[in-house]
């Protein structure tokens, strides 16, 4: 399907949280899914909460994406998918309960004993689908198309009722701004370092990454990403969570992050990467990207090594452009195109229910 020709499908959910708690990642990845799908001529609609962080909410309100509260439990989710006549669900989440894939696929009427034929559901997935059915999976994390999709309990089949499963970094959704962005960076004699780790800094770790830049004693320029300000020296400001991240991504000449979904970002770009993780969940993809090169590995501390890395990093230019370079070639930017083919195709419905 291009986009051009009308969708079969006309109106899609996506169901998924964001906050200062819990972070905006989720959020993130399936706003690059609304815009492709938006583009295409789909009503998209949220379904969820976001608390706590103004930046997440903009980014909702910007695009036209209105935010529906949605309940938790899963018969009262497919109520609110019906009464909302939505064609499709996109499922984010790590905390929904494991038969919410179920009830939607299923229909409202199958709970009050009828026949039902529920929406079509696309489960958004980091290795575990967390007991989801779904028509579709999407697991875009790097090497996932070579590892074994996990069974779900009760399920004989790897794949429940034949769904189809979207692996690897073909299939990274990426965001307009970033995918409009082009990297400017051009040699300095002081490197400019960008430090942020998720769209709100959840795990309060962007303070004791700023130190652990000043204890290589190099010189540099950085800007922190956080919405709470902090003591910095001089060579450091902190800016709060902004729109013009892509922009300071390109702009970059080293980024210190978490390996979350901003990693596909810079891998885009081409921007010199140095990842931690704050998160469990976020450990494979770290794995995966410093043992394959295209990232260097700072660990989960910013401990003596870590600081001798970045040492070696702000030290080394040719060092930094090695990352960027491997990168780069890594993530075309059309995976959220070929998302929205699986999810528009009309034959995603014939599977069992």
């Amino acid at each position: 399907m291009t986009a051009s020709e009308p969708p079969s499908m006309r109106r899609v959910g996506i169901r998924c949280d964001a906050g200062a708690a819990i972070g905006v990642g989720h959020l993130v990845r399936c706003v690059a899914l609304a815009e492709e799908l938006t583009a295409r001529g789909v009503e998209v609609v949220f379904l969820g909460a976001v608390s706590g962080s103004p930046w997440a909410a903009e980014q909702l309100r910007a695009r036209g994406l209105p935010l529906v509260p949605a309940p938790r439990e899963p018969a009262l989710l497919a109520s609110l998918v019906d009464e909302l006549c939505l064609d499709a669900v996109v499922l984010d989440s790590y905390t929904l309960a494991p038969g919410t894939g179920a009830a939607l696929r299923a229909g409202r009427d199958s709970w009050a004993g009828l026949s039902g034929r529920g929406p079509v559901v696309l489960a958004i997935i980091d290795g575990d689908p967390l007991g989801q059915e779904a028509d579709l999976y999407l697991d875009q994390n790097l090497g996932a198309e070579h590892r074994p999709f996990p069974a779900l309990p009760g399920s004989r089949a790897s794949r429940p009722g034949g769904a189809r499963r979207l692996a690897g970094a073909s299939y990274v959704l990426l965001r307009d701004s970033v995918r409009r962005c082009r990297r400017s960076a051009w040699a300095r004699s002081v490197p400019r370092v960008l430090c942020f780790f998720g769209g709100t800094d959840s795990a309060g770790v962007a303070p004791a990454w700023a130190a652990a830049l000043r204890r290589t004693g190099l010189p540099y320029e950085a800007a922190v990403v956080s919405p709470v300000p902090f003591g910095a020296e001089g060579r450091v400001r902190v800016i709060p969570p902004t729109d013009r991240l892509p922009e300071l991504m390109a702009e970059a000449d080293l980024v210190l992050t978490a390996a979350g979904s901003a990693s596909w970002e810079l891998l885009h770009l081409g921007v010199p990467t140095a990842l931690t993780w704050v998160a469990d969940n976020q450990s494979a993809g770290y794995e995966a990207l410093v043992r394959g090169g295209l990232a260097a590995g700072l660990g989960p501390e910013p401990g003596p090594e870590a600081v001798a890395t970045l040492a070696r990093l702000l030290a080394t230019p040719a060092l930094r452009e090695e990352y960027g370079r491997r990168g780069r070639s890594l993530i075309d930017g059309r995976g959220r195109e070929r998302v929205a083919d699986a999810l528009l195709d009309p034959s995603v419905r014939g599977g069992p229910r």
